[in-house]
């Protein structure tokens, strides 16, 4: 049983060092959607999806694993990922991203984390429990696509199988910038510059991300776990553990996510990307903020992008789709405050100015 548990710290040490090594961010390619028009990052969640559903459907074909029925509250997950959604852009970073990032170092990613598992904690068990209820308590319905439609799931996956093979080759069909980008020389040989050194697309993370998700589902199962990836409730039974001392707490969840850190430090250091880097006070303040809202936001949705926007997808799931769509609309909202409006504003203070000198210099000169 001993092994069993620790699975969860080798599928979460291969779960950080991928995303550290392949940076691969959700909150950037949420944001990056609307505010850089570059969609790369959502096509590669959706390569991540699509090999674990295709992955899940094998395996539940064969019988070796079972996806448990479950219902879902429709407005608390349209609310709580939206507030989710709002956090990861003030964070700057997801809640995995944020586990991964702090493995790197970085003092706000530590703050964000922190604020997250705590707030998390207090909303599942503490005194925000009520709070949690009466927002999820009105609306609870069948999760299941396959089971509310009738249509199996193979069939959702193969559409989904289609659409992303379509955007995926459309991507990389589009003609490469001709500017060239200067490339760092290589330092290392063989096995270590593949592991510490190589830049690799995002639909490589992808396929890596989504074979990890579904070794997990196996993994987790068989300590009595019925679940594949998940960091929200890991990180609130972690900061509980650490205050009641409840060993029965430290489940394959909790060393899932430990496994990401660790994971993660090893990448960066193999790297030379571990740096401890100090924010300025208003980084800190949003890195605070958007920890709490993170931790909020996926507790009342049941899930954070990982959670409901990586596995929940993958199994069909109702709750999974419209909680990355509410997500999505937070991290554009925020992003609109944050990054868009301060552009626009730029742009207005710019302009005014570039018309009054070229005016002054269409005037004639005197001596």
């Amino acid at each position: 049983m001993v092994w069993m548990i620790i699975s969860g710290l080798i599928v979460g040490i291969l779960l950080g060092f991928v995303m550290q090594r392949t940076r691969f961010c959700l909150a950037g390619g949420f944001r990056d959607m609307y505010v850089q028009k570059n969609n790369k990052m959502f096509y590669a969640l959706l390569v991540a999806i699509t090999v674990q559903s295709i992955g899940l459907v094998i395996l539940t074909g064969l019988g070796l694993i079972a996806i448990p029925d479950s219902t879902f509250p429709v407005i608390g997950t349209i609310i709580g990922a939206f507030i989710f959604g709002i956090g990861i852009v003030l964070a700057g970073g997801c809640a995995t991203g944020t586990w991964y990032r702090a493995g790197e170092g970085l003092i706000g990613s530590w703050v964000a984390l922190i604020m997250y598992a705590v707030t998390a904690a207090v909303t599942k068990t503490g005194v925000l429990l009520p709070v949690m209820n009466w927002i999820n308590k009105p609306t609870n319905v069948n999760a299941s696509m396959a089971q509310t439609t009738g249509i199996p799931m193979w069939i959702f996956t193969i559409i989904l199988t289609g659409i992303t093979l379509f955007v995926v080759v459309k991507t990389l069909r589009k003609p490469k910038p001709k500017v060239a980008v200067p490339k760092l020389k290589q330092k290392y040989t063989g096995i270590r510059h593949y592991l510490f050194e190589k830049r690799y697309h995002p639909f490589v993370a992808g396929i890596a991300v989504g074979l990890i998700a579904l070794i997990a589902w196996p993994m987790s199962i068989s300590t009595g776990r019925d679940y594949g990836l998940g960091i929200t409730t890991p990180s609130a039974n972690l900061i509980t553990f650490l205050i009641t001392g409840n060993t029965k707490l430290v489940d394959w969840g909790v060393l899932l996510i430990l496994g990401i850190f660790l994971g993660s430090y090893i990448a960066a250091r193999g790297s030379h990307e571990f740096k401890w880097r100090l924010p300025d006070k208003r980084t800190i303040r949003n890195s605070a903020i958007g920890g709490i809202c993170m931790g909020f936001g996926a507790s009342v949705a049941g899930g954070c992008s990982i959670g409901n926007g990586l596995v929940e997808t993958a199994i069909m799931s109702w709750k999974g789709w419209i909680a990355l769509v509410s997500m999505i609309f937070g991290v554009w909202f925020m992003s609109y405050f944050i990054f868009v409006r301060p552009m626009k504003k730029l742009q207005q203070q710019t302009t005014p100015k570039q018309a009054n000198s070229a005016s002054t210099s269409k005037q004639p000169q005197t001596t």
